[in-house]
């Protein structure tokens, strides 16, 4: 069993290692195309990151949350967007996702947001139900991967 924490992000290392994993994901893995991995939500979005004892970067998600985010939370500035949740391979089954999702939970109850959205991949939504969020409205595509929409009271 591995040993890991985490935490959000507030130094340049630990944001390029939180890219780096994305890139991993979802360009290497899921094929998603990189110029629209990366987008203008990243500069204002609360990032956290897991990390091993060793200080290996484990996996990473983002919230965002306030003005210019509303398109992502049915135009409802009390609720956080989370997203771009990415585990590496070699720390799946670890409960990194389920720590990095409490985590960004945790971020939202400090900015005052009342529940988290997200949009998962639908081979993931039984994941997202364990942890309390539930699916609403239909199945739609993003970068080519089909997704529903969840909500979470926080």
């Amino acid at each position: 069993m591995t040993a890991y924490t985490t935490r959000t992000v507030t130094g340049e290392q630990d944001r390029a290692a939180c890219f780096r994993i994305r890139k991993d994901v979802f360009v290497g893995e899921q094929n998603v195309p990189e110029e629209i991995e990366y987008d203008a939500y990243d500069a204002d979005a609360v990032h956290v990151i897991a990390v091993a004892a060793d200080g290996t970067a484990l996996g990473t998600g983002r919230l965002l949350h306030g003005p210019g985010t509303e398109g992502k939370t049915g135009d409802d500035l009390t609720v956080g967007s989370l997203g771009r949740l990415a585990v590496t391979s070699g720390a799946r089954g670890l409960g990194v996702g389920a720590a990095l999702v409490r985590a960004i939970e945790d971020a939202a109850r400090e900015l005052g947001l009342a529940a988290v959205d997200l949009h998962a991949q639908t081979h993931a939504l039984g994941f997202y139900e364990r942890l309390g969020y539930v699916a609403y409205g239909p199945e739609f595509p993003d970068a080519g991967i089909a997704h529903r929409a969840m909500r979470r009271t926080v």
